[in-house]
């Protein structure tokens, strides 16, 4: 038996960069492993089953808007054994990655180095209160890539780092 939990609705606003070196190291406060992967990823909704360490969330995202800043999630907390018997039905494509988590100012970045197909690409995300919102940016991060589709997780999932070369 779990406790109910109940879903989050928010509109995320969120900016993304790719990141330069691995001096973020240093600044790390915690990190966790990620596994995840569609149940469905057209550009309109994506449908995401996540197991974040000993955590599980079912996840959907609507489209983004011009700038790609600003997208509806909702969120809800699953058991992990029912986040388990859902990858399987996922579309092909499942991401690995070690997320950190780096304070700095009144923000946490959120920074992902991708493993196995996807290994050498490392991205960082900041989420904010406004799209206009003012943040300290940090020497190791590099341009920003928020709104390119092509650094997308669901686009990722499909298309391999990899296979970038």
């Amino acid at each position: 038996m779990y406790t109910i939990l109940y879903p989050i609705f928010m509109q995320e606003i969120e900016r993304k960069f790719l990141v330069q070196s691995n001096a973020f190291k240093k600044e790390v406060q915690k990190s966790t492993r990620i596994v995840q992967a569609y149940l469905n990823s057209t550009p309109e909704r994506t449908v995401r089953v996540r197991i974040k360490g000993a955590k599980a969330f079912l996840t959907i995202k609507g489209k983004g808007n011009d700038t790609g800043t600003t997208r509806f999630e909702w969120e809800k907390e699953i058991p992990v054994t029912e986040a388990e018997q859902l990858l399987p039905l996922c579309e092909p494509g499942m991401i690995e990655k070690i997320r950190y988590e780096i304070p700095l100012g009144n923000h946490i970045y959120e920074v992902d180095e991708f493993l196995g197909d996807n290994n050498g690409l490392t991205l960082a995300e900041i989420e904010l209160q406004e799209e206009d919102e003012a943040f300290q940016q940090p020497n190791w991060l590099g341009e920003e890539v928020t709104g390119n589709r092509r650094y997308y997780n669901s686009y990722i999932s499909k298309n391999p780092f990899n296979r970038w070369r």
